[in-house]
């Protein structure tokens, strides 16, 4: 018996089914004004592969990627 996963189906082009394209990751780099749609205005103190340490005044948090709620100003 052959596994189901095995033999993937071709896609086509104009499938409804077709997978969402993924959004980049925007890089951010330590000293940038960043905006926050939960914490508000806050700058990044740093940055590494999983994520950025980020000053928003009263807190700083550690925001993991992908950084879909946050934007660079």
């Amino acid at each position: 018996m052959t596994d189901a996963s095995a033999h993937r189906r071709p896609r086509h082009a104009n499938s409804p089914f077709r997978p969402q394209a993924e959004m980049a990751v925007e890089e951010f780099a330590a000293g940038d004004r960043v905006c926050h749609d939960s914490h508000g205005l806050g700058r990044v103190v740093s940055v590494d592969a999983g994520g950025a340490t980020v000053d928003f005044g009263g807190s700083t948090l550690r925001i993991e990627t992908p950084f879909r709620k946050m934007t660079k100003l």
